[in-house]
């Protein structure tokens, strides 16, 4: 089972039941290892301030990000944007590829397909995020379902990448309607499973002054009274909204992407686990084809793992989550998944736990 930067994942197990709809649910395997899920909502956004312009830096410098969206998903961007443009230096944009897609309607998965495709050029992906349209709001279980199934097996299949679920923008057919319940269904299985979530119609359902809005739509009728009465930052347009809205995203995928590159938290009550670690030499060193680099861990805690040349370019993630406390052996073979092929060459094997990094040469001759 994958171990991701947030927990060793779940099991999940798909099977059929009710004959009439095909309708299918999710099994969980009962796993003590399981940890908290990163959740990104609307109490994401006042967290922002905590971001440094030191932690800024280390994000871009960090996450490689591909991002599937089409008009809905761009609010996050725009507010990105918008934040770049108070700030162009400390705010200035992450690595982000963006492709014109999003995620369907019942059970549409030909994103998946898409993503598969992308990684297998780049394996340097760090992040993967995909949004909703209006394919929340028209979706059945089913279809919810595979949706969900279908983000699992990209985590299984590409341990090396961090996956960001998400829910479907309001539509003003309130908490009884059939976008909170497929809204609903997905926050339950991140909440269990231990997944990386940005609750995106969290975030537009609250002011900031902590006002919840259960019938808004994706208009964000609020932040037009909430911007009359108090400042609020203007934009060339936010996609089927207001300024206001795509600017609260904005905050929020910030503070997503402080999470995922794994730096301390700013406040004590919420700190990220400390590794106490050592990077070995790997063996055999040279090598050809493959090594294997070793981790020596006194303390279990969160990390990442990479591979780079000597310009700086990462070739490779071999690990990215938990190290459990003791030995720990990871293999690296240039041309396989976890590497595109390698000329001889010295490369570097790099460990990094928040601002904690090691490092060590290994020579590939052939």
């Amino acid at each position: 089972m994958r171990t991701t930067a947030i927990a060793r994942r779940l099991l999940v197990l798909l099977f059929t039941v009710g004959l009439p709809s095909l309708f299918c649910q999710i099994a969980l395997v009962p796993a003590a290892a399981a940890q908290d899920p990163i959740l990104i909502n609307h109490t994401s956004v006042a967290r922002f301030d905590e971001i440094s312009a030191t932690h800024f830096d280390s994000i871009r410098q960090n996450l490689d990000i591909y991002y599937g969206h089409t008009s809905h998903g761009s609010q996050l961007v725009t507010g990105m944007q918008m934040l770049r443009d108070q700030d162009p230096t400390v705010h200035a944009l992450p690595g982000l590829v963006e492709v014109s897609d999003d995620l369907g309607h019942t059970g549409d998965v030909s994103w998946a397909v898409t993503t598969r495709a992308w990684l297998d050029q780049h394996p340097g992906t760090d992040v993967v995020m995909w949004s909703w349209c209006g394919g929340c709001s028209d979706n059945t279980d089913a279809g919810i379902d595979a949706y969900l199934a279908a983000m699992n097996q990209l985590e299984m299949d590409y341990p090396g990448t961090l996956f960001v679920y998400m829910t479907g923008h309001l539509d003003g057919t309130g908490p009884d309607g059939l976008l909170y319940h497929n809204n609903n269904r997905i926050r339950d299985y991140c909440a269990a499973n231990g997944k990386v979530l940005y609750d995106f119609a969290d975030i537009e359902s609250w002011d900031p002054a902590g006002t919840y809005y259960p019938d808004e739509s994706d208009a964000c009728q609020w932040c037009y009274t909430w911007c009359a009465v108090n400042d609020c930052h203007a934009c060339g347009g936010c996609a089927h909204s207001h300024c206001f809205n795509c600017y609260q995203k904005g905050k929020a995928t910030w503070w997503l992407l402080y999470r995922l590159a794994g730096l301390p938290m700013a406040r004590a009550q919420d700190p990220l686990p400390r590794l106490s670690m050592t990077l070995q030499q790997n063996y055999p060193n040279p090598f050809n084809p493959g090594t294997q680099v070793v981790v020596d861990v006194q303390q279990a805690g969160e990390g990442t793992l990479s591979v780079f040349d000597l310009q700086g370019h990462r070739l490779a993630v071999l690990h990215r989550g938990l190290f459990a406390e003791g030995r720990q052996t990871f293999p690296w073979t240039p041309g396989t998944s976890r590497g595109p092929g390698a000329a001889s060459a010295v490369y570097l094997c790099r460990l990094q736990v928040g601002e904690q990094v090691q490092e060590i040469k290994m020579t590939l001759l052939k």
